[in-house]
Protein backbone atom coordinates (compact mmCIF):
# COMPACT_ATOMS: atom_id res chain seq x y z
CA UNK A 1 0.00 0.00 0.00
CA UNK A 2 1.40 3.46 -0.35
CA UNK A 3 0.22 5.01 2.79
CA UNK A 4 0.69 8.86 3.77
CA UNK A 5 0.76 9.58 7.64
CA UNK A 6 0.55 12.98 9.31
CA UNK A 7 1.07 13.78 13.03
CA UNK A 8 2.78 16.06 15.58
CA UNK A 9 6.43 15.51 14.91
CA UNK A 10 7.21 15.93 18.45
CA UNK A 11 8.29 14.07 22.00
CA UNK A 12 4.30 13.25 22.46
CA UNK A 13 2.73 9.49 22.21
CA UNK A 14 1.14 10.87 19.12
CA UNK A 15 4.13 11.10 17.27
CA UNK A 16 6.02 8.28 18.82
CA UNK A 17 3.25 5.84 17.69
CA UNK A 18 2.74 7.24 14.26
CA UNK A 19 6.68 7.19 13.31
CA UNK A 20 6.70 3.74 14.66
CA UNK A 21 3.89 2.51 12.92
CA UNK A 22 5.27 3.77 9.86
CA UNK A 23 8.53 2.27 9.91
CA UNK A 24 7.04 -0.82 10.95
CA UNK A 25 4.65 -0.70 7.84
CA UNK A 26 7.52 -0.41 5.72
CA UNK A 27 9.56 -3.18 7.14
CA UNK A 28 6.85 -5.03 5.58
CA UNK A 29 6.74 -3.06 2.20
CA UNK A 30 4.39 -0.53 2.05
CA UNK A 31 5.71 2.57 1.10
CA UNK A 32 5.13 5.44 3.31
CA UNK A 33 4.97 9.12 2.89
CA UNK A 34 5.06 11.49 6.33
CA UNK A 35 3.90 14.90 5.82
CA UNK A 36 4.64 16.58 9.15
CA UNK A 37 5.95 20.77 9.96
CA UNK A 38 9.22 19.06 11.19
CA UNK A 39 11.11 15.70 10.50
CA UNK A 40 9.24 12.79 12.81
CA UNK A 41 10.20 12.23 16.12
CA UNK A 42 12.41 8.40 16.37
CA UNK A 43 12.36 8.56 12.78
CA UNK A 44 16.44 7.48 12.35
CA UNK A 45 18.26 6.56 9.55
CA UNK A 46 17.25 5.43 6.28
CA UNK A 47 14.67 3.56 5.00
CA UNK A 48 13.97 3.14 1.09
CA UNK A 49 10.80 3.38 1.53
CA UNK A 50 10.08 5.85 4.05
CA UNK A 51 9.98 9.61 2.45
CA UNK A 52 9.39 12.67 4.43
CA UNK A 53 7.98 15.93 3.72
CA UNK A 54 8.00 18.78 5.36
CA UNK A 55 5.11 21.51 5.35
CA UNK A 56 6.45 24.79 5.28
CA UNK A 57 3.80 27.86 6.34
CA UNK A 58 4.80 30.81 4.55
CA UNK A 59 3.65 34.06 6.22
CA UNK A 60 2.01 36.67 4.62
CA UNK A 61 1.47 40.06 5.68
CA UNK A 62 -2.27 40.10 4.89
CA UNK A 63 -2.49 37.17 7.49
CA UNK A 64 -2.33 38.18 11.22
CA UNK A 65 -1.60 34.24 11.70
CA UNK A 66 0.40 31.71 9.17
CA UNK A 67 -1.90 29.51 7.41
CA UNK A 68 -0.78 26.57 9.16
CA UNK A 69 -4.07 24.34 8.42
CA UNK A 70 -4.26 25.19 4.69
CA UNK A 71 -0.53 24.64 4.51
CA UNK A 72 -0.43 21.15 5.71
CA UNK A 73 -3.71 20.34 3.48
CA UNK A 74 -1.94 21.88 0.08
CA UNK A 75 0.93 19.59 1.14
CA UNK A 76 -1.38 16.31 1.63
CA UNK A 77 -2.40 16.69 -1.78
CA UNK A 78 0.61 17.48 -3.36
CA UNK A 79 2.02 13.90 -2.20
CA UNK A 80 -0.96 12.47 -2.92
CA UNK A 81 -1.47 13.52 -6.07
CA UNK A 82 2.71 13.19 -7.21
CA UNK A 83 2.71 9.32 -5.22
CA UNK A 84 -0.68 7.62 -5.87
CA UNK A 85 -1.19 7.72 -2.33
CA UNK A 86 -3.93 5.19 -1.50
CA UNK A 87 -5.05 5.90 1.98
CA UNK A 88 -3.81 8.47 4.68
CA UNK A 89 -3.22 8.05 8.48
CA UNK A 90 -3.59 11.19 10.52
CA UNK A 91 -2.61 11.24 14.20
CA UNK A 92 -5.45 13.59 15.88
CA UNK A 93 -8.67 15.03 14.42
CA UNK A 94 -8.00 18.90 14.67
CA UNK A 95 -6.11 19.73 12.65
CA UNK A 96 -4.92 16.40 10.71
CA UNK A 97 -7.92 15.09 9.72
CA UNK A 98 -9.56 18.30 8.68
CA UNK A 99 -6.77 19.21 6.53
CA UNK A 100 -7.04 15.42 5.15
CA UNK A 101 -10.61 15.61 3.95
CA UNK A 102 -9.83 19.09 2.10
CA UNK A 103 -6.94 17.26 0.54
CA UNK A 104 -9.10 14.65 -0.62
CA UNK A 105 -11.45 17.02 -2.15
CA UNK A 106 -9.26 18.80 -4.04
CA UNK A 107 -7.52 15.23 -5.55
CA UNK A 108 -10.03 14.13 -9.10
CA UNK A 109 -12.50 12.07 -8.23
CA UNK A 110 -10.36 8.66 -9.76
CA UNK A 111 -8.00 9.50 -7.15
CA UNK A 112 -9.40 10.50 -3.98
CA UNK A 113 -7.49 8.47 -1.01
CA UNK A 114 -9.28 7.26 2.33
CA UNK A 115 -8.73 8.88 5.83
CA UNK A 116 -8.04 6.71 8.80
CA UNK A 117 -8.09 9.05 11.72
CA UNK A 118 -6.72 7.93 15.03
CA UNK A 119 -7.78 9.82 18.25
CA UNK A 120 -4.66 10.30 20.88
CA UNK A 121 -6.74 12.02 23.58
CA UNK A 122 -6.11 16.00 23.54
CA UNK A 123 -7.56 16.57 20.46
CA UNK A 124 -11.05 15.47 21.90
CA UNK A 125 -10.55 16.05 25.25
CA UNK A 126 -9.17 20.04 24.95
CA UNK A 127 -9.55 20.92 21.30
CA UNK A 128 -12.24 19.15 20.27
CA UNK A 129 -14.46 19.61 22.92
CA UNK A 130 -14.23 23.40 22.70
CA UNK A 131 -17.26 25.01 21.38
CA UNK A 132 -15.59 26.65 18.56
CA UNK A 133 -14.05 23.22 17.02
CA UNK A 134 -16.58 20.96 18.25
CA UNK A 135 -18.43 20.83 14.75
CA UNK A 136 -15.13 20.81 12.71
CA UNK A 137 -13.86 18.23 14.82
CA UNK A 138 -17.32 15.95 14.34
CA UNK A 139 -17.12 16.75 10.74
CA UNK A 140 -13.60 15.20 10.19
CA UNK A 141 -14.22 12.50 11.77
CA UNK A 142 -17.36 11.38 10.43
CA UNK A 143 -15.57 11.88 6.80
CA UNK A 144 -13.18 9.81 7.69
CA UNK A 145 -13.15 6.07 6.67
CA UNK A 146 -12.20 4.39 9.38
CA UNK A 147 -11.68 5.82 13.36
CA UNK A 148 -9.48 4.27 15.83
CA UNK A 149 -8.48 5.61 19.53
CA UNK A 150 -5.87 4.52 21.66
CA UNK A 151 -7.87 3.09 24.30
CA UNK A 152 -11.44 2.08 25.35
CA UNK A 153 -11.47 5.29 27.86
CA UNK A 154 -11.43 7.24 24.90
CA UNK A 155 -13.30 5.56 22.20
CA UNK A 156 -15.83 5.97 25.26
CA UNK A 157 -15.29 9.47 26.34
CA UNK A 158 -15.62 10.70 22.31
CA UNK A 159 -18.65 8.80 21.34
CA UNK A 160 -20.60 10.41 24.45
CA UNK A 161 -19.24 14.08 23.67
CA UNK A 162 -19.74 13.92 19.57
CA UNK A 163 -22.86 10.86 19.27
CA UNK A 164 -20.84 9.83 15.58
CA UNK A 165 -22.22 7.57 13.04
CA UNK A 166 -20.06 5.35 13.23
CA UNK A 167 -17.84 3.08 15.49
CA UNK A 168 -14.83 4.17 16.74
CA UNK A 169 -12.19 0.69 16.62
CA UNK A 170 -9.86 0.63 19.92
CA UNK A 171 -6.14 0.14 18.38
CA UNK A 172 -3.42 0.20 21.28
CA UNK A 173 -0.43 1.64 21.23
CA UNK A 174 2.51 -0.49 20.53
CA UNK A 175 5.97 -0.88 21.37
CA UNK A 176 8.92 -2.16 19.54
CA UNK A 177 10.30 -4.99 21.36
CA UNK A 178 13.83 -4.80 19.89
CA UNK A 179 14.36 -1.15 20.58
CA UNK A 180 14.79 -1.92 24.58
CA UNK A 181 17.64 -4.71 23.84
CA UNK A 182 19.73 -1.02 23.92
CA UNK A 183 23.41 -0.66 25.57
CA UNK A 184 21.91 1.17 29.07
CA UNK A 185 23.74 4.61 30.55
CA UNK A 186 25.84 4.10 33.26
CA UNK A 187 23.76 4.24 36.43
CA UNK A 188 26.25 6.02 38.09
CA UNK A 189 26.00 8.96 36.04
CA UNK A 190 22.62 9.62 36.81
CA UNK A 191 22.57 8.24 40.73
CA UNK A 192 24.83 7.40 43.60
CA UNK A 193 24.51 3.88 44.34
CA UNK A 194 22.99 4.29 47.62
CA UNK A 195 19.91 6.25 45.72
CA UNK A 196 16.97 4.67 44.53
CA UNK A 197 15.66 6.38 40.70
CA UNK A 198 12.36 7.76 40.95
CA UNK A 199 11.67 8.50 36.91
CA UNK A 200 8.87 11.08 35.24
CA UNK A 201 9.03 11.28 31.62
CA UNK A 202 6.37 14.05 30.11
CA UNK A 203 5.92 16.94 27.93
CA UNK A 204 5.49 18.86 31.37
CA UNK A 205 1.89 20.19 30.31
CA UNK A 206 -0.36 21.17 33.05
CA UNK A 207 -2.11 18.16 32.64
CA UNK A 208 1.15 15.88 33.41
CA UNK A 209 1.04 17.35 37.01
CA UNK A 210 4.56 17.50 37.56
CA UNK A 211 4.48 19.79 40.54
CA UNK A 212 2.77 16.52 42.27
CA UNK A 213 6.11 14.88 41.33
CA UNK A 214 7.83 16.68 43.21
CA UNK A 215 5.68 17.16 46.46
CA UNK A 216 5.31 13.19 46.51
CA UNK A 217 9.19 12.94 45.90
CA UNK A 218 9.36 15.02 49.20
CA UNK A 219 7.42 12.61 51.07
CA UNK A 220 9.53 9.68 49.89
CA UNK A 221 13.02 11.33 50.93
CA UNK A 222 11.61 11.21 54.36
CA UNK A 223 11.70 7.58 54.90
CA UNK A 224 14.38 6.57 51.28
CA UNK A 225 17.46 7.81 50.21
CA UNK A 226 16.26 8.80 46.31
CA UNK A 227 16.88 10.68 43.59
CA UNK A 228 13.96 12.26 41.19
CA UNK A 229 15.15 11.76 37.18
CA UNK A 230 12.88 14.13 35.34
CA UNK A 231 12.95 13.46 31.49
CA UNK A 232 11.31 15.71 29.53
CA UNK A 233 10.75 19.59 28.95
CA UNK A 234 7.75 21.72 28.70
CA UNK A 235 5.94 24.68 30.47
CA UNK A 236 5.69 23.32 33.93
CA UNK A 237 9.22 22.62 34.36
CA UNK A 238 9.31 26.37 36.33
CA UNK A 239 6.73 25.24 38.35
CA UNK A 240 8.29 22.03 39.26
CA UNK A 241 11.46 23.45 39.83
CA UNK A 242 9.95 26.41 42.15
CA UNK A 243 7.91 24.04 44.13
CA UNK A 244 11.49 21.75 44.42
CA UNK A 245 13.05 24.75 45.78
CA UNK A 246 10.01 25.89 48.64
CA UNK A 247 10.55 22.05 49.93
CA UNK A 248 13.98 21.74 49.93
CA UNK A 249 14.53 19.11 47.54
CA UNK A 250 16.56 20.95 44.53
CA UNK A 251 19.68 19.11 45.15
CA UNK A 252 17.89 15.37 44.90
CA UNK A 253 16.32 16.44 41.05
CA UNK A 254 17.84 15.59 37.99
CA UNK A 255 16.48 17.41 35.08
CA UNK A 256 17.40 15.82 31.90
CA UNK A 257 15.07 17.56 29.07
CA UNK A 258 13.78 15.96 26.02
CA UNK A 259 15.76 12.63 25.08
CA UNK A 260 15.21 10.39 22.50
CA UNK A 261 16.84 7.42 23.40
CA UNK A 262 14.47 6.66 26.84
CA UNK A 263 15.17 2.74 26.67
CA UNK A 264 18.92 3.31 27.69
CA UNK A 265 17.19 4.68 30.83
CA UNK A 266 14.46 3.86 31.80
CA UNK A 267 15.56 0.14 33.02
CA UNK A 268 17.98 2.01 35.22
CA UNK A 269 15.00 3.33 37.40
CA UNK A 270 13.30 1.76 40.34
CA UNK A 271 9.98 3.37 40.09
CA UNK A 272 8.47 4.93 37.24
CA UNK A 273 5.93 7.98 38.26
CA UNK A 274 3.09 9.52 36.07
CA UNK A 275 0.55 11.44 38.72
CA UNK A 276 -1.43 12.76 35.35
CA UNK A 277 -4.75 14.41 35.43
CA UNK A 278 -5.36 11.53 32.66
CA UNK A 279 -4.11 9.95 30.10
CA UNK A 280 -5.70 8.28 26.92
CA UNK A 281 -3.56 5.47 26.98
CA UNK A 282 0.14 6.02 29.03
CA UNK A 283 2.89 5.06 26.45
CA UNK A 284 5.64 5.89 29.31
CA UNK A 285 3.98 3.49 31.65
CA UNK A 286 3.78 0.66 28.78
CA UNK A 287 7.42 1.14 28.07
CA UNK A 288 8.62 1.12 31.60
CA UNK A 289 6.66 -2.01 32.05
CA UNK A 290 8.68 -3.15 29.19
CA UNK A 291 12.14 -1.85 30.67
CA UNK A 292 11.23 -4.40 34.11
CA UNK A 293 9.98 -1.34 36.27
CA UNK A 294 7.05 -0.76 38.43
CA UNK A 295 4.52 2.30 37.58
CA UNK A 296 2.81 4.61 39.71
CA UNK A 297 -0.21 6.37 38.25
CA UNK A 298 -2.93 7.73 38.16
CA UNK A 299 -6.63 5.99 38.27
CA UNK A 300 -7.43 7.92 35.37
CA UNK A 301 -8.33 7.31 31.56
CA UNK A 302 -6.67 4.90 29.48
CA UNK A 303 -4.23 4.01 31.37
CA UNK A 304 -6.13 1.67 33.49
CA UNK A 305 -6.28 -0.51 30.94
CA UNK A 306 -2.20 -0.61 30.58
CA UNK A 307 -0.93 -1.07 34.35
CA UNK A 308 -2.82 -3.26 36.32
CA UNK A 309 -3.33 -2.59 40.02
CA UNK A 310 -1.38 -4.08 42.64
CA UNK A 311 0.27 -6.19 39.39
CA UNK A 312 2.10 -4.16 37.75
CA UNK A 313 2.78 -1.33 39.50
CA UNK A 314 0.08 1.37 41.61
CA UNK A 315 -2.50 3.70 40.31
CA UNK A 316 -3.64 5.99 43.01
CA UNK A 317 -6.57 8.71 42.99
CA UNK A 318 -5.89 11.77 41.15
CA UNK A 319 -3.58 14.38 43.23
CA UNK A 320 -3.53 11.85 46.28
CA UNK A 321 0.19 12.32 47.00
CA UNK A 322 -0.13 10.57 50.57
CA UNK A 323 -1.21 7.58 48.79
CA UNK A 324 1.35 7.66 46.14
CA UNK A 325 3.93 8.27 48.67
CA UNK A 326 2.59 5.39 50.69
CA UNK A 327 2.53 3.01 46.87
CA UNK A 328 6.02 4.71 45.89
CA UNK A 329 7.32 3.10 49.23
CA UNK A 330 6.22 -0.20 48.87
CA UNK A 331 8.14 -0.46 45.82
CA UNK A 332 11.39 1.12 47.08
CA UNK A 333 11.18 -0.38 50.44
CA UNK A 334 10.39 -3.90 49.06
CA UNK A 335 13.20 -5.15 46.56
CA UNK A 336 11.35 -8.91 46.13
CA UNK A 337 8.16 -6.63 45.40
CA UNK A 338 9.89 -4.41 42.73
CA UNK A 339 11.20 -7.30 40.71
CA UNK A 340 7.59 -9.31 40.87
CA UNK A 341 5.94 -6.26 39.44
CA UNK A 342 9.19 -5.52 36.80
CA UNK A 343 8.53 -9.02 35.89
CA UNK A 344 4.89 -9.11 35.77
CA UNK A 345 4.89 -5.97 33.84
CA UNK A 346 7.25 -7.00 31.18
CA UNK A 347 4.87 -10.20 30.30
CA UNK A 348 2.05 -7.97 30.19
CA UNK A 349 3.79 -5.51 27.77
CA UNK A 350 4.93 -8.23 25.47
CA UNK A 351 1.50 -10.51 25.46
CA UNK A 352 -1.03 -7.38 24.89
CA UNK A 353 0.90 -4.28 23.23
CA UNK A 354 3.93 -5.92 21.43
CA UNK A 355 4.67 -4.56 17.68
CA UNK A 356 3.54 -7.08 15.65
CA UNK A 357 0.10 -7.67 16.92
CA UNK A 358 -0.67 -4.51 16.75
CA UNK A 359 0.35 -3.58 13.40
CA UNK A 360 -1.99 -6.85 12.12
CA UNK A 361 -4.31 -4.73 13.42
CA UNK A 362 -4.02 -1.90 11.68
CA UNK A 363 -2.72 -3.75 8.28
CA UNK A 364 -6.61 -5.23 8.79
CA UNK A 365 -8.07 -1.39 9.32
CA UNK A 366 -6.68 -0.40 6.27
CA UNK A 367 -7.57 -3.20 3.62
CA UNK A 368 -11.23 -3.28 4.69
CA UNK A 369 -10.62 0.79 4.27
CA UNK A 370 -9.62 0.13 0.64
CA UNK A 371 -12.45 -2.34 -0.13
CA UNK A 372 -15.07 1.05 0.14
CA UNK A 373 -15.46 3.86 -2.42
CA UNK A 374 -13.88 6.70 -0.60
CA UNK A 375 -16.96 8.80 -2.81
CA UNK A 376 -19.27 7.37 -0.23
CA UNK A 377 -17.91 9.13 2.33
Amino acid sequence: MRIGISCHSTAGGSGILATELGIALAKRGHTIHFVTTEPPFRLRGFYRNIFSHTVNVVPYPLFRYPPFTLAISAKMFEVAKEHDIELWHVHYAIPYAACAVIAREMMPADKRFHIVTTLHGTDITLVGSDPSYFHLTKFAMERSCRITAVSNWLAKETQAAFELSKPIHTIYNFVNLDRFNAPLANRQSLAGDDEKIVMHISNFRPVKRVTDVVRTFKKILDRVNARLIMVGDGPERISAAGVARQLGVSDKITYLGNNEAVESILPLADLVFQPSEHESFGLVPLEAMLSGVPVLGTASGGVCEVVEHGVTGYLCEVGDTDAMARCALEVLQNEAKAREMGIKGRARARELFAEEKIVDQYERLYENCLIEDPESL
